[in-house]
């Protein structure tokens, strides 16, 4: 009899955990374009879209051509499909694949993450400014925020997040880091990890990574840290509205997740899409080298125009327009040309997606138009409706 009765503490732990989880439920998740755009839904068909950190490449030959095989099988569950995208990743990352779970972008396990491992009790500690969509979930579930400035060079700073978050469940790090494009050195990741408290993680978001030339957390997952990686498709692979990420971590860590989220199914299109593309011989070069050479075509025009800027690794970058930001994002709307939203901690600076040659192009003939005077803000049409009461937002 006595076996079956539950203690007040397990009462209590399970009467939490059911508490995390209808929250982890109610929650409403939403996809970058909500955070990012919080513009029209609908935009001209010649508009120039810089402002959410899109891929205008789009997925490559080899995905496109699997999405298109798969597609008359649409009727199918195939669920072998997910188990060999998970095998195919965990060969080239040199794990098992029970360190590999795929879900429908990082998104969502980001999110199942900060459920598992932040509580009223368990902080969640992250850099400021930085990429939002952890802060609403653990706000959602009643955990501590904790926003820590990035240091004087870009990197997260993680001394003070160290002593910022003595109660902390869970510390995030983005690498590159979203807005900035800037990295932490693998060596202040490292050190995180090692003093970090007791029973906490470090989840370092690897979105942007392929564009950038950090060193990648992946060898402390292998080494059964307390660390979980995140990655995604929609960015450098150009699947955002496909959909495809992945979570990497000890089989303890991803299973507390789980809890949260368990039974996820693919999209087969994803998952034979995410395939193709890791199998696309030199397409992470190609595409980091067409990246990086229109950014620096950017950067060159800024600095020749006097304009100032962060320089970023990344597919985006933050660019401080010296007045209040708002104005100019509404200006550069009014041309067809939709930057990025403002962080509070810096309201003169709005990130800029990296478009294509042409699509830059046609944003700094629209910048220095507002820069100069010869465009005023007040001609611009309400362009963004603000999304941001409780809401959780991507990228």
């Amino acid at each position: 009899m006595a076996a079956n009765k539950m203690s007040s503490k397990s009462r209590r732990s399970f009467l939490s955990l059911a508490a995390a989880a209808s929250a982890a439920v109610a929650l409403r998740i939403v996809t970058e374009p909500m955070l990012a755009r919080a513009r029209d839904h609908h935009p001209p068909a010649d508009a120039i879209m810089i402002d959410s950190n899109e891929n205008p490449l789009g997925p490559c030959v080899s995905a496109r051509e699997a999405i298109v095989n798969i597609t008359p099988q649409g009727g199918r569950y195939l669920d072998g499909l997910t188990e060999d995208l998970v095998n195919t990743i965990a060969q080239m990352e040199g794990m098992k694949p029970d360190y590999v779970i795929v879900h429908a972008g990082s998104i969502v396990p980001l999110h199942h993450i900060v459920c598992a491992f932040t509580s009223p009790q368990r902080s969640y500690v992250t850099a400021d400014p930085g990429f939002e969509a952890g802060m609403f979930s653990a706000k959602a579930i009643g955990a501590r925020v904790v926003k820590v400035p990035l240091a004087k060079s870009y990197a997260h700073d993680v001394k003070a997040m160290l002593a910022a978050g003595t109660d902390a469940g869970l510390f995030y790090i983005c690498l590159p880091n979203n807005p900035t494009g800037t990295l932490t050195s693998h060596s202040d990741i490292e050190y995180l990890v090692e003093k970090k408290p007791k029973g906490s993680i470090v989840l370092v978001d690897e979105a942007y990574i392929h564009f950038s030339d950090a060193t990648s957390a992946v060898d402390l997952v292998k080494a059964d840290k307390d660390v979980i990686v995140l990655r995604t498709f929609s960015k450098l692979y150009g699947m955002a509205g496909i959909r495809c990420g992945i979570a990497l971590g000890r089989p303890d860590l991803l299973e507390k997740m789980y809890n949260y989220g368990g039974g996820n199914f693919m999209p087969i299109t994803a998952l034979v899409a995410a395939s193709a593309s890791l199998k696309h011989t030199g397409l992470v070069e190609e595409r980091k080298k067409i990246n990086a050479d229109t950014r620096d075509a950017v950067f060159q025009w800024l600095d020749s125009n006097g304009y100032s800027y962060i320089p970023s690794q990344s597919n985006c970058f933050m660019l401080d327009t010296k007045r209040p930001a708002k104005a100019v994002i509404d200006a550069m709307a009014a041309q067809k040309v939709f930057i990025g939203r403002i962080w509070p901690l810096w309201p003169t600076y709005s990130r800029i997606t990296v478009g294509t040659r042409p699509e830059m192009e046609q944003f700094q003939a629209a910048f220095k138009k507002v820069m100069t005077g010869a465009v005023s803000a007040s001609l611009a049409a309400p362009s963004r409706r603000q999304r941001t009461d409780g809401m959780l937002f991507p990228a």
